[in-house]
């Protein structure tokens, strides 16, 4: 008999136990770790995504900013976390696709170590200059910068940056040899930018959107397949005669590797059902970009394309890490 009470506690305690864990794992917060300071585009990004999210998962989703070597230090910190859903990395292509030909010595091996969730915005790059500058469109540029004897001054937001990719795209294409103005970021090189110290810059379009929309910065072309509903009247380089100029700094989820398919599934609804929200559409608006949902595997390839197209550019360009 005594037996057979001790047997029940026991039971009743263990299952106790068991419904506790389980709550409490259900009941964590989910970390969305992003490779940016506060306040930028991706800090921006991220918050609007883990806003609808947290609906979806039922959970809180806690923004952790982890900026530093080019993303490194947040992939390092996603890498090296529990593979159960619990630590996210919204991550542009600068951190997965183009650092590993950037830096021979990476700490991490982005088609390895991480696990590809969805993607969520594509951000084109865009071609700007003051409206002070006379020129208006990217084919005058060119033209105006192949009959100077100095070369035409061309800025990004730092070395290995997509900023810098595109650059060096451009001056494939175009035959023209720019001077690159290598910047600590996007902000110094758009406020030098308008301030006319340099003549133009390639940027995401997602950081340019409130500068173009103020006056501040004239577009004059977009590296995309086609033109963007948020500038409808910019063309693209193609359209100007500059061919196969097509940058896209898209930002996507993901978690460690080992994550189970079962989490993997579960996590792509979210992202892609938070996607839908008209509340969502409508800030990601504001921002210059549309939704662009996708399931697991065709955001895997479209890692996998870039991380070779990009680690051609390096090459061809000679491009080393600072």
């Amino acid at each position: 008999m005594k037996n057979r009470i001790l047997s029940t506690f026991l039971g009743g305690a263990l299952a106790a136990a068991f419904a506790f864990a389980s709550v409490s794992i259900a009941a964590q917060p989910t970390r969305l770790v992003v490779a940016f300071p506060p306040g930028g585009p991706a800090d921006s990004l991220a918050r609007i995504l883990a806003k609808e999210l947290e609906t979806e998962l039922k959970t809180t989703v806690i923004v952790e900013n982890k900026p530093g070597a080019n993303g490194a230090i947040a992939a390092n910190y996603v890498m090296r976390s529990p593979a159960d859903g619990s630590v996210l990395f919204l991550s542009s292509a600068g951190a997965i696709a183009i650092n590993p030909s950037l830096y021979p010595s990476l700490s991490y091996k982005p088609t390895e170590d991480f696990t590809p969730i969805a993607l969520v915005v594509h951000t084109p790059e865009v071609l700007v200059v003051s409206p002070k500058n006379p020129i208006k469109t990217a084919s005058d540029y060119v033209a105006a910068a192949a009959k100077r004897s100095e070369p035409a001054t061309l800025a990004s937001s730092g070395v290995g940056s997509m900023p810098h990719m595109t650059i060096e795209l451009f001056k494939n294409q175009t035959k023209v040899d720019f001077l690159h103005v290598a910047y600590k970021g996007a902000a110094p090189a758009i406020a030098d930018t308008i301030g006319g110290h340099v003549e133009a810059f390639f940027g995401d379009v997602s950081g340019l959107m409130p500068f173009i929309n103020d006056g501040q910065l004239v577009a004059l072309g977009v590296a995309a397949p086609a033109r963007l509903k948020s500038l409808p009247n910019v063309p693209t380089l193609a359209e100007q005669g500059i061919p196969n100029v097509e940058a896209n700094n898209w930002y996507g989820v993901f978690a460690p590797k080992g994550t189970s398919a079962e989490v993997v599934t579960k996590l792509n609804e979210a992202v892609r059902n938070s996607l839908k929200a008209n509340a969502l559409i409508a800030n990601l608006a504001s921002l210059g970009v549309e939704p662009s949902p996708s399931s697991p595997e065709a955001f895997r390839d479209l890692v996998q394309k870039d991380t070779a197209k990009w680690a051609a550019v390096i090459k061809a360009g000679n491009v080393k890490a600072e």
